[in-house]
């Protein structure tokens, strides 16, 4: 059975107690959330956006190099960001830190949406096992395809 790893390193923040940095599984590594934080503090970085992505930044860069990666083997990111008037001075510091030209999206359209949606109604008791998901899917496949 494959295993999973949790990361832990100084050079960023501490996380919660029942949270890890980032966990290795399956030659991949998936990291928590990262904020503008000192690490040796865990004092949130004064001043603007830009010093605080900064920051957010180098520690996950420290959290990925911990785990054995780094910033140009990463995929995917998710950026969440209070207010879309700090878009701009952000994503300046962003992309300094993301230099490699990003493909383009379908058909040169200016707009891609994404998303990640549940199946089943949030009453529904959610099976326990494979076994019990593969039954609680043929049960429940026509339903499912109903609301689709």
């Amino acid at each position: 059975m494959p295993t999973k790893t949790a990361v832990l390193t100084t050079k960023a923040p501490a996380p919660l107690p029942v949270l890890s940095q980032a966990v290795v599984h399956n030659g991949m590594i998936y990291c928590s959330g990262s904020i503008g934080m000192y690490p040796k503090t865990n004092q949130l970085v004064s001043g603007s956006v830009a010093e605080r992505t900064h920051q957010a930044l180098r520690n996950l860069s420290a959290v990925l190099e911990a785990g054995g990666s780094s910033l140009k083997n990463v995929v995917k990111t998710n950026v969440f960001i209070s207010t879309m008037d700090d878009f701009a001075e952000m994503n300046k510091v962003y992309q300094s830190y993301f230099k490699d030209e990003p493909k383009p999206l379908p058909l040169d359209t200016d707009v891609e949406i994404e998303c990640i949606a549940y199946l089943y109604e949030p009453s529904t008791e959610l099976p326990l096992s494979m076994v019990e998901s593969s039954n609680w899917i043929n049960k429940n496949r026509n339903d499912v395809k109903a609301k689709l």
